[in-house]
């Protein structure tokens, strides 16, 4: 990626435009396999990279790097899942597909559909949550009251 840390993006096609050809081809496929599985997905700029936000809720990020991309945050998945993905973490929370390797549209694809799977148990989680009642403060017992 070109030198950019101060370079504020407003949109993901501006921060596309100044990745090298093979970083940014990568990236579109990633972005395609994003928009083809969550069409209802807003893509938005976060934290100065590009991302995706379903329901409200933000749904994955992207990022090109002088020798990966990654994505953010890792889906928790299931046991084959986190299997599959341990050669690919980065750090805490990410995933790095290196620009010299085939990307393993498989596995992103899995990604992609367990961060929706999240993002739908957290909007239903939230939903719920909102619709129990709560219980109506007590009323302050006058017990406190001194006779005269």
């Amino acid at each position: 990626m070109e030198k950019t840390s101060n370079k504020k993006f407003k949109t993901v096609e501006e921060y596309i435009s100044t990745l090298p050809t093979t970083t940014k081809d990568l990236l579109l496929i990633v972005r395609e396999l994003i928009k083809k599985a969550t069409p209802k997905a807003e893509e938005v700029i976060s934290y100065n990279i590009p991302a995706f936000k379903l329901n409200g809720r933000n749904l994955i990020y992207l990022a090109a790097w002088k020798e990966h991309i990654s994505i953010y945050p890792i889906p928790k998945g299931d046991d084959v899942f986190q299997k599959n993905i341990l050669s690919y973490q980065g750090g805490k929370g990410t995933i790095k597909f290196p620009i010299a390797k085939p990307l393993p549209v498989t596995l992103i694809k899995k990604i992609i559909k367990f961060s929706v799977k999240e993002n739908l148990e957290n909007v239903n989680s939230k939903k719920k949550t909102l619709g129990q009642k709560k219980k109506p403060n007590a009323k302050k017992s006058d017990s406190k009251k001194q006779t005269v």
